[in-house]
């Protein structure tokens, strides 16, 4: 059986303990491979080779960082379907969406930040004819890098392309429940002729892993995408360390569909909003708000198309949603819906028979699910479930919708459909969140690889964001 090993120093090597964690097929709910079960000392060992790593990659000039990172987007896209491949086996999403969405934006992230670092320029100014200010962007050290499950490389690489790219070297964590890809980086790595010990990746549990980078002394900033409560703890354990920190955590988006939006358009994207990824994105719309005069037939339709949702395996062209990532998130998701039916709440879809091959019987498969009659302060309605469940609730006026709608502290996104250019406007406005789309759900342009925005954490990842997130500031002034 495959083993996933740690990638230290530039080469592939056994946690030090020797024990390794199954890692399990969504699909199949089978194991198909191990991964390292790595401890505080194989973290160690990683911060050593970048530490050591760091004094010559921070001198390397920018054209030749710039021209690495190039070439490891030109090996992914060379080996993009293998990676595809790995992925949708590893976390158990569709082939055809780790194809289409997550290796493309993959490859982006090293493209965008290769060219971004040469493009970045440093403000300087003259103080009249006294003196010269001007301010560099410097590297910080050896950076802590912790990634979720549910977009593994996409995710991983959108903290290490830019992180490397300003000089920095890494200390990298995947989740546990999906470590492939972020395995395979290391071999494009090293085909790409990255210095060793410029990237590490140590493999294993937020427990013992993540909670040694986060503590680690000589590592004095960390990024962390996933839970809020896993969040939370980081906060303590670094805050008081005085790392530099930013973290994306939950979302519990709105999508407010006002009675002149066009439905066509608003129905085939809110299935999408909804249930893409099986709901295991934090952008995904899980809170739907529909005006009363269309609230019927909006329902209609969309209940309808999610019954006709195709589930199963993620191997399928023809299969829009493969299973959750694990056995104890299927249990999670399965428990929120129980729930949801003890407080009043009405299922209109997701009880339906699911029909699967005998290979999946024992996947972790859960119904596109739809939910009504709850109220404001039902956990459904408050809590990030990350799985391909919904709430809806019609509205008659504007103002309620957005009052509902910010009644959360996660202020991620929102979409608003209306044909009304005012509407658009004063809603958008009026949204606590940091970014909303109007008529339109995660459009992000893919060649500027969009900016930061207001997450429900701490700063901001993304575009020249992640530039002065991953560099500290230094002003200099030289008087004539």
């Amino acid at each position: 059986m495959q083993q996933i090993k740690n990638f230290i120093n530039g080469e592939f090597v056994a946690p030090q303990n020797g024990r390794y964690l199954d890692n399990f097929n969504p699909a199949t709910g089978l194991v198909y491979s191990q991964l390292a079960d790595s401890e505080a000392i194989d973290v160690v060992m990683a911060f050593k080779a970048a530490h050591k790593a760091f004094e010559s990659w921070s001198k390397t000039p920018v054209q030749e960082r710039a021209n690495i990172l190039l070439k490891i987007a030109d090996i992914i896209e060379r080996r993009r379907q293998e990676f595809a491949e790995a992925e949708s086996l590893d976390m158990g999403k569709p082939l055809w969406l780790a194809s289409e969405v997550d290796m493309p934006r993959a490859i982006l992230n090293f493209r965008f930040f290769a060219n971004r670092i040469l493009q970045f320029q440093e403000k300087s100014s003259d103080m009249d004819g006294q003196a010269i200010n001007y301010s560099r962007h410097e590297p910080i050290g050896v950076t802590g890098l912790i990634a979720p499950w549910n977009l593994p490389l996409y995710l991983m690489t959108w903290k290490i392309a830019p992180s490397l790219a300003v000089g920095n070297t890494a200390v990298c964590k995947p989740s546990e429940l999906s470590p492939m890809t972020a395995s395979m980086l290391g071999e494009v790595f090293n085909e790409a002729g990255l210095p060793p010990g410029v990237c590490n990746i140590v493999q294993g549990r937020g427990e013992t892993v993540g909670d040694s980078i986060v503590t680690h002394p000589g590592i004095p900033l960390i990024s962390f995408t996933g839970g809020t409560d896993t969040g939370a703890i980081i906060l303590q354990k670094a805050g008081k360390m005085f790392k530099k920190m930013g973290m994306e955590l939950g979302g519990k988006n709105a999508n407010i569909i006002f009675k002149d939006a066009e439905l066509d358009k608003c129905i085939e994207t809110t299935l999408r909003s909804s249930f893409l990824n099986s709901g295991q994105v934090c952008l995904c719309g899980s809170r739907i708000f529909v005006q009363q005069e269309i609230y019927n037939e909006f329902m209609d339709r969309f209940v309808q198309a999610t019954k006709n949702i195709k589930v199963g395996d993620p191997r399928d062209k023809n299969n829009f949603m493969g299973p959750v990532v694990s056995k104890e998130q299927k249990e999670k998701v399965l428990a929120a819906i129980a729930q949801a039916k003890q407080e009043g709440g009405k299922i209109l879809a997701g009880e339906e028979s699911l029909e699967l091959p005998e290979a999946n019987q024992q996947g972790y498969f859960v119904r596109p699910t739809i939910i009504d009659d709850l109220t404001d302060c039902s956990d459904l309605w408050q809590k990030e479930i990350f799985g391909p469940v919904v709430t809806v609730r019609p509205f008659k006026y504007k103002h309620d919708a957005i009052k509902w709608a910010n009644n959360t502290s996660f202020g991620l996104s929102a979409s608003v459909w209306t044909r009304d250019l005012k509407t658009a406007h004063s809603v958008a406005q009026e949204l606590k969140v940091g970014t909303v789309w109007v008529n339109a759900w995660s459009k992000r342009d893919l060649r500027v690889n969009f900016g930061g925005y207001k997450e429900s954490g701490l700063g901001r990842e993304g575009g020249d964001d992640s530039i002065n997130f991953y560099t500290e500031q230094k002003n200099i002034c030289i008087s004539y």
